[in-house]
């Protein structure tokens, strides 16, 4: 268990806004409300089995997926909760059609940041009892303060993000966050309620034997991919690597980027713009992979550099330990 000599989450925040480029007081704030929505749903998500909220909702959300009815219940929670907190002017999540702008009471527009969300990824897991997860981005409006928010608000590259993080539900839960200035992880304690500093200043390492992908969609790869999964196959060197994939982004990352890993969700003849969103789940991944010594990239792009064009844009997504990515990039670069 981790002891109370470990910092606190709120404790961290507050010594190290000096690093934070914008008022650090907001900050605070929206991270408050996020830790509190994530204790929330996780407190949900370790009691699914005892009650009926397994299993799917019986509607299907944007991207024509069936909701399952922990992904409608993570949604409803961290949307009010944010709402509720009055420190942000819009959400966007991945379980809604559109953007939603907010008002707080007597406030005229007057906040600055955005959130985008996942509410729940690998939602598809729980039933089964597999490690699932949250993904939050948080970016500073650019419309004019006093307006609402506008489509033009969330449709801002990952270069932009001004914080990313990840819950993961996992034997224990981390909330593991970067604004920038390095990567942090704080383990709930679940009998106080609060998320102390367990893994500070996170990092891949360069190297890795690990690869995740979902190999059952081998023949509809790109040639590209094929000859890098069948290169971590041979055994040569301190290969072959081992396979490992949950199905859970947040779940497969957060094993990575402790040991050693590249994740890989390309596109193929099947989803020809791959699988992941760009704005929930890359651009946040991203951002938290680059501050911890890792790579990200949709194969010829960096992903932090891709301009959104629609709130649920998917694109292929290849991150992890450096020189696993950019050993990757020389088998895609064969292609061209």
């Amino acid at each position: 268990m981790v002891g109370t000599k470990h910092k606190t989450l709120g404790e961290f925040i507050i010594e190290n806004q000096s690093s934070f480029q914008y008022t650090s007081g907001e900050l605070s704030r929206l991270f408050n409300a996020i830790r509190l929505a994530a204790k929330v749903v996780n407190h949900e998500v370790n009691k699914a089995g005892l009650v009926d909220i397994l299993g799917a909702a019986g509607e299907m959300n944007v991207q024509g997926e069936d909701q399952q009815k922990l992904d409608v219940m993570a949604n409803d929670i961290f949307i009010q909760t944010l709402k509720n907190r009055e420190i942000v002017c819009g959400i966007a999540s991945e379980e809604e059609d559109d953007f939603i702008s907010i008002n707080s009471q007597d406030k005229n527009h007057q906040n600055k940041y955005v959130v985008l969300i996942d509410p729940l990824d690998g939602s598809s897991n729980i039933d089964v009892n597999v490690s699932v997860g949250t993904i939050f981005s948080i970016y500073r409006r650019v419309t004019p303060v006093g307006t609402p928010v506008t489509i033009e608000d969330f449709l801002q590259p990952g270069n932009k993000q001004v914080a990313a993080g990840y819950i993961v539900y996992g034997t224990s839960t981390m909330l593991v966050y970067t604004t920038g200035d390095g990567v942090n992880g704080f383990t709930l304690n679940p009998a106080i309620g609060t998320f102390y500093l367990s893994h500070p200043n996170m990092q891949f390492p360069e190297d890795g034997k690990i690869y995740s992908v979902n190999e059952g969609n081998y023949i509809h790869f790109l040639q590209g991919v094929k000859d890098y999964i069948k290169y971590c196959q041979q055994e040569e060197g301190d290969r072959p690597y081992t396979s490992r994939y949950i199905g859970s982004l947040v779940s497969d990352f957060h094993r990575n980027m402790i040991k050693g890993g590249i994740y890989m969700y390309p596109k193929s003849s099947v989803t020809e713009n791959g699988k992941l969103r760009l704005l929930y789940e890359c651009n946040p991944m991203a951002f938290i992979a680059e501050q911890a010594n890792g790579i990200a990239t949709g194969g010829r792009t960096r992903i932090l550099d891709i301009v959104p064009t629609e709130l649920h844009q998917r694109v292929p997504f290849f991150c992890g330990s450096k020189n696993m990515v950019l050993k990757l990039k020389e088998f895609l670069d064969k292609y061209k």
